[in-house]
């Protein structure tokens, strides 16, 4: 994960607020709910989870993001995308934009 990628969600999941975090893990559960099939999935939002509930950004040997084919991160940048832009608390908000930048840095190449 970059540096500066790793400031951001740092800032972001440590900025939850409770009905933050109960929101982000209602939105996770979703997202591992619609994905059963797709393991990468799965565990890219255990990770986000994990992120949220400890307000803070674990350095992980090996993210799940960087294993996510491009359908996947498309779609999911599509679906924080709209996360970002319709929820109504700003600290979700915020963290849906920090999993925008891992996504759309992984996308990149940027990792």
């Amino acid at each position: 994960m970059a540096d500066h990628h790793s400031a951001y969600l740092e800032r972001a999941v440590a900025a939850l607020t409770p009905e933050g975090t109960a929101r982000v893990d209602e939105l996770l559960a979703q997202l591992a709910q619609s994905a059963r099939t797709h393991e990468w999935l799965i565990r890219f939002a255990t990770a986000r989870k994990a992120e949220a509930d400890s307000h803070h950004a674990p350095h992980l040997e090996a993210d799940p993001a960087e294993m996510l084919s491009e359908d996947e991160r498309n779609e999911l940048i599509r679906s924080f995308m709209v996360i970002r832009d319709t929820e109504a608390l700003d600290d979700v908000a915020d963290w849906a934009n920090a999993v925008i930048a891992l996504l759309t840095e992984q996308e990149e190449g940027l990792f």
